[in-house]
């Protein structure tokens, strides 16, 4: 089922998430819905808060289908990351929670990620370019950071003015 996705600003986008004590039935079809709704937006990584919900849970997927590349859907309940390279990146970042608006975004390349799969197994593994960016995105999201938290003030004021006109439009009947 797809769900609805939060807009900034909303305070729930600027909270920390609570780490997930059990994995339930319940949290298996949040993160069904959120790939369902990720795929559908369309976007490459979702956060449970953008879909109002505080859990430290995301979803990616950073295989590109348009390449022939087999989808490989990714479902980490709290991931955490355990190493960062030195060497860094640079890609144009957006967020499903800030529709149409993009900025570059400086970035350790590659991550070294620990996290429960859905069926409460650990996994590790390490993470480059285009995925390392998405995993350190979505994670940002748990700890209440958004990509434009990066940006310097005036950037960061004006996306969120657009924002706001954005929600105001949304909401006229």
């Amino acid at each position: 089922m797809k769900r609805p996705i939060l807009i900034h600003p909303d305070p729930r986008l600027k909270k920390l998430c609570d780490p997930v004590a059990d994995l339930s039935d319940d949290l298996r079809t949040l993160a069904d819905d959120m790939l369902e709704t990720m795929y559908d937006a369309p976007g490459i990584g979702l956060a449970a808060p953008q879909v109002g919900l505080l859990h430290r849970l995301i979803v990616l997927d950073c295989a590109k289908q348009d390449n022939g590349e087999t989808p490989r859907p990714l479902v980490m309940i709290n991931p955490r990351i355990l190493a960062s390279s030195d060497e860094r990146s640079v890609y144009e970042e957006g967020c499903l929670s800030i529709p149409d608006q993009y900025a570059d975004v400086e970035r350790p390349k590659m991550v070294e990620v620990e996290w429960l799969d859905r069926d409460g197994k650990l996994q590790k593994e390490e993470f480059d370019g285009l995925w390392a960016t998405c995993v350190q995105h979505e994670i940002d999201h748990l700890d209440g950071k958004l990509f434009i938290d990066y940006l310097k003030p005036l950037k960061r004021q004006m996306i969120t003015r657009k924002m706001v006109k954005l929600k105001r439009e949304r909401a006229r009947p």
